[in-house]
This record gives structure tokens, sequence and C-alpha cells, in this order.
């Protein structure tokens, strides 16, 4: 009779195994997370666990796996010679809900790298994609951030000692040393963007330059003869693919000179941009910006200007976030899938937990073009 109610208040693996209809050693191969389990099987074991109401005793797993069953998500984006060093958090990392030491303001007053990250909807639909991957499984990603030397030193500290399996990394510089510090560690991790450096890492990217393709046929076949460009960060790979993606289109079609101006994927680096196009090109028609918060500032100031988008200047955008549908007129956009990208970064990452030998890899997404009011 206690073994019964034991057994109801706390089902097993046998409990498991019996529902499904399959072996114990099975259903231990599906809540660990082994990948190399027929899909029937593993929906089988699933269904059971979520109809026994079984919980995997993680303390006990991590002693037969040596595994954390934790995964660290890093915002990275200094240079390696950092000019300026923000404060560093008490701890090496924060889950997503809780908040950091760099959220304070530094350098007399300019915002600190982890509230501009905060402040980018881009980051938050890695952040909804790395989660909802992981959460069927039973874990959750430490969300940590890197914009100092100090900070990287200690997420590689962090995850060597065993508090982490490893990292799923975002970095918006050429030269952040990150990714060469992980490995060179011994570190499992997956990178969002194609490295600049050569390091042997795995990566998901965009194929950039074909959206930024996309962006300028679209504005050549509106008949916009006066076409300009918001770059992002050209220190950036992705800054620099979507402006040489842009000028390669327009240079085929006899369009060799493109003005732009450098912003910083923000809202308000698109206003500024788009007010100094508009004072050096009054009789501009057609602007790409190269994420959507920078469209939407761009859409502002023409506004302010009295240029009607689209009937005037029409306006494209990068990413289709959030702003995009919200802006007005709603942003004509080129779409990278970010959610489904995250998530094939944690499929990398746990195939290389599994099977550490596994050469590097790549997975290259293909954008498309998301047309609305503005173009």
């Amino acid at each position: 009779m206690t073994e019964d109610v034991r057994s109801a208040a706390a089902p097993t693996l046998e409990d498991v195994a019996r529902a499904a209809g399959v072996s114990r050693a099975t259903v231990s191969r599906v809540v660990n997370g082994v990948r190399n389990v027929d899909p029937a099987i593993q929906e089988a074991v699933r269904q059971a666990v979520a109809a026994t109401g079984y919980t995997p005793n993680r303390a006990a797993r991590s002693l037969v796996t040596r595994r954390a069953d934790a995964i660290a998500l890093v915002v990275s984006g200094a240079a390696a010679d950092d000019a300026i060093e923000e404060p560093a958090p008490a701890s090496a990392g924060r889950d997503a809900g809780g908040a950091d030491e760099d959220d304070e303001e530094t350098d007399g007053g300019s915002v600190s790298f982890t509230a501009r990250v905060s402040a980018d909807p881009f980051f938050g639909r890695v952040v909804t994609g790395v989660v909802n991957h992981l959460r069927p499984r039973g874990m959750y990603p430490m969300l940590m951030f890197a914009g100092t030397a100090r900070a990287r030193d200690e997420v590689v500290s962090y995850i060597r000692q065993g508090n982490t399996d490893g990292a799923l990394v975002v970095s918006a510089h050429a030269e952040d040393p990150l990714p060469s510090l992980l490995t060179e560690a011994g570190l499992s991790a997956v990178l969002y963007g194609r490295p600049t450096r050569p390091v042997r890492i795995s990566y998901v990217d965009l194929a950039q330059r074909d959206g930024a393709r996309l962006a300028a046929e679209r504005l050549l076949e509106r008949g916009c003869r006066r076409i300009v460009t918001i770059t992002g960060p050209l220190e950036a790979p992705v800054g620099q693919d979507r402006l040489t993606g842009f000028r390669e289109t327009l240079a085929r079609r006899g369009r060799p000179e493109v003005p732009a101006v450098e912003g910083r994927f923000s809202q308000e680096s698109g206003e500024v941009a788009m007010a100094r196009l508009l004072a050096e090109h009054p009789d501009l028609d057609g602007v790409f910006a190269a994420n959507d918060l920078m469209a939407v500032g761009a859409c502002h100031v023409l506004r302010e200007h009295g240029r009607r988008v689209p009937e005037d200047v029409a306006v494209i955008g990068f990413d289709d976030n959030g702003v995009a549908a919200a802006c007005r007129p709603p942003l004509t956009t080129v779409r990278q899938p970010v959610e489904e990208m995250a998530g094939a970064m944690v499929d990398l990452l746990l195939d290389r937990l599994a099977r550490p030998t596994l050469p590097v890899t790549s997975v290259i997404y293909e954008p498309t073009l998301v047309v609305r009011d503005s173009a």
C-alpha cells in the first residue's frame, strides 16, 4: 500500500515505460535527450510523461550524465580591445527574467551594452526561439551578457566550471573574440551569424546579401530612381553584408552610386541618418534601412519633413520584427525567421553535446520580402 502511494505521488521511469509500451531504457534515452530515437517513439514517451506526471530527478541525472542540463545564451558585442569597461555583473549570468548590473549607465551617461541589447526586439525574438525550443526538453537558457573583456572571461569561466553544458552566442561585432575563447577552451558553442575570424564553430545565419537584394529589387520595381540606404554598424558582418548585397544589386542595374549613412540598429540612429540623407539628397525617393527600428526612425523624420510614405518616398526595413507591422504606414521589410533560426542553434548545440566529434557545420536560411504599405 505504501509503495502504491509512493508510486502515485512520484511516477517513475517504469511507470512511463508501461504507459508508453516501451522499455525503461528507451524512456531514459528520450528523457535524457538522446536524439537517435524514432520520432514516433519519442512522441509516445512524451505523451506518457504527460499522462503520468513524471518529473526527472535532475540532480540524480546530472550525476549519471555529468551534464548540467542548462544552456548559456550569451549576447556579446564588444571588440577585443574594449575602450570602455562597463560594470561587470556580480554573477557571470542571469536567467531571462533577471537583471544585470550592466544595466547601469556608463561613459558619462551613455546607455550600457546590456540596455542597448534589451531595447532591440531582435534579441527578444532570439530568446523566445531558444526558450520555446528548449522547454519541451525540460531545459531553459541562462541569459548572459558579455560586453567587456572581463565579462567574456567570466562567461568562459562560468561554463568551464560546469554550470552550463555549452553556449549559444549572439555576437554583434566582427572582432568579437568570444567564439574563439570558447572553442579554445574546448567548450561546445554555436554562433548566430557567420564568424568573420577563422574559428571552428558551427553557426546559423541568413543569406543576408540575398535579403538586401530583395529590398533593392522592390524599390526598383516601384520606380524609385534616387535610392539611399541607412546601413547597420559596419564593424558587424551583418551590416557589411546587407550593404554589399544592396549596392551590388543596384550596380547591376546601372546604379553604382548609392548614398549611405551608417546607423547603429536603433530607432534614434535611423532618425539621425535619415535627417542627414535628406539634407544631402533632398530629391531621394527610396530608402532601405538595414533593420526595422532604423526604418521606423526614417519614417518619422520623413513625416516631419512633409514627405509622404510611400507616395513621395518608399521605405523598406529588415528583420520583420513587431515594430514593422505597428509602424504607420505598416513597413515593407525583409523577414528573417529569427525564432526558427534560434531553434536551429539549439539543435546544433545539443547534437554536439551528444556527439562531440561531429564536424562543425552551418545552417543558412533564406530571406523573404514581406510587402506592406511603406513600399
